[in-house]
């Protein structure tokens, strides 16, 4: 469980960040801005500190130079390293770079900095032997503006990564859409066409917004969800308000579109009298050849009830890939556990067990399950005053003998049928 987190530098964090300056000279790192130049950046230019509590465990300062910034210290305490704070703390300072118009960020460092492999994680690249490297923030200063409009935004980095286990379905994902779209040339040259559309469907809670926010996360790309409920509330109606956000969208050079219970507005038309919804529907099957069009973006459909969804809708041409997203497999399950479950707790915690006991469990079940756990232990250490355990297998277990699960056996064999006669991979 993630127990750090990433915020502005205030003036009550320069003691910490002067323990961890010392901390990275004692260690015999070379530092290639004096201590007084990050100081005075610290008090002018961007600043973040990731903290435990208010301990200050990683601190990145970056200044702005006409179009580029530059990074001139970035440092976590050793005892928190290797557990993506750096990466977090680069996109962080990044997305704030960008609010001033800022396209390119680089740092410096000494031949042989141990940093170098984190720097190539996050994406920059090593452009001389000085060891300099470089970055394109992927989002401009206008788009931001228009992804405030859209009510989108730029997610972090290490969300793809923090998906715990499902690794089959990050395999075709990873495969089917962010080779291709990653890298569009080195496709053409092999006659792929990188794919501009996707559905993924499955029962409720199995994490497919998750995967979606993921995508776009692995894209550096642009999330922008369109919500039908709130655009139902405009005047101009629901296919209205629809087709004037897909023109908004095409405003962006990139953008990962997320439509979440799709069926809403792609039901299957017929009947009488006609659904209210049917012209929706039409609107949204004109919009999405037109959407094909411009590459750099990516569409992707939700729904848990892939039955209701117009046949018209799923035809080839429309959408490239029809991908099933179901429950987790014993090792997805291991890694959501350890995910939920707090360090301390965590120590000669029985897994396997919590594995096997929340078979049939979506992800949403065992954060439910790990949440309940979490909350007794924590009534019982007020009670008892014993504040220094945390859960105990037991409460784990207890709290998911006591969880109903979101997805019924039926359910899921519906589920299956479905990968059977509707998956498209």
């Amino acid at each position: 469980m993630t127990n750090w987190r990433i915020r502005d530098l205030q003036p009550t964090d320069v003691d910490g960040f002067l323990k961890l300056w010392e901390e990275y000279r004692a260690s015999g790192n070379e530092l290639v801005y004096s201590l007084s130049e990050v100081l005075a950046s610290i008090r002018v230019d961007t600043a973040v500190a990731a903290v435990v509590g208010e301990e200050v465990v990683g601190v990145t300062v970056a200044r702005a130079a006409h179009d580029q910034g530059w990074i001139v210290f970035n440092g976590v305490s050793k005892p928190w390293q290797r557990r993506g704070i750096s990466r977090a703390m680069l996109g962080a300072v990044e997305q704030r770079l960008a609010t001033q118009g800022i396209q390119r960020v680089s740092i410096l460092v000494p031949d042989g900095e141990e940093h170098v492999q984190s720097l190539t994680r996050s994406g920059f690249a090593d452009k001389a032997h000085l060891r300099y490297f470089e970055r394109t923030i992927p989002v401009s200063q206008q788009e931001l503006a228009l992804l405030r409009d859209l009510g989108g935004r730029m997610l972090a980095r290490d969300r793809w990564d923090n998906i715990g286990g499902m690794q089959e379905e990050k395999n075709i994902l990873e495969r089917r859409l962010v080779l291709p779209l990653s890298d569009p040339e080195l496709a053409q040259g092999f006659g792929v066409v990188p794919p501009r559309a996707i559905v993924l469907f499955g029962p409720p809670g199995t994490g497919k917004t998750t995967f979606a926010k993921g995508i776009a996360s692995r894209l550096e790309w642009p999330f922008v969800e369109v919500f039908p409920s709130r655009l139902a509330a405009s005047p101009k109606g629901l296919a209205g308000e629809l087709r004037e956000t897909f023109e908004k969208i095409e405003h962006l050079d990139h953008a990962v579109v997320f439509i979440d219970e799709v069926e809403e507005i792609a039901v299957r038309r017929g009947g009488e009298p006609p659904s209210p919804m049917q012209g929706v529907t039409n609107e949204l099957l004109k919009l999405i050849p037109a959407f094909r069009e411009k590459p750099g973006r990516l569409l992707i459909c939700a729904t848990n009830f892939i039955r209701a969804l117009d046949p018209a809708f799923l035809r080839h041409g429309r959408f490239d890939y029809v991908i099933p997203i179901g429950l987790p497999d014993a090792a997805a399950r291991h890694a959501i556990w350890v995910g939920f479950v707090p360090e301390k707790a965590a120590e000669g915690l029985n897994f396997d067990a919590l594995v096997q006991a929340s078979e049939g469990f979506s992800p949403a079940d065992i954060e439910f399950a790990a949440r309940s756990a979490a909350q007794t232990a924590l009534e019982r250490a007020v009670t008892t005053g014993d504040k220094s355990s945390g859960p105990t297998l037991d409460d784990y277990l207890n709290a998911t003998a006591q969880t109903r699960t979101t997805v019924s056996s039926e359910v899921n064999a519906e589920f299956q049928e479905d990968i059977e006669e509707i998956a498209r991979l």
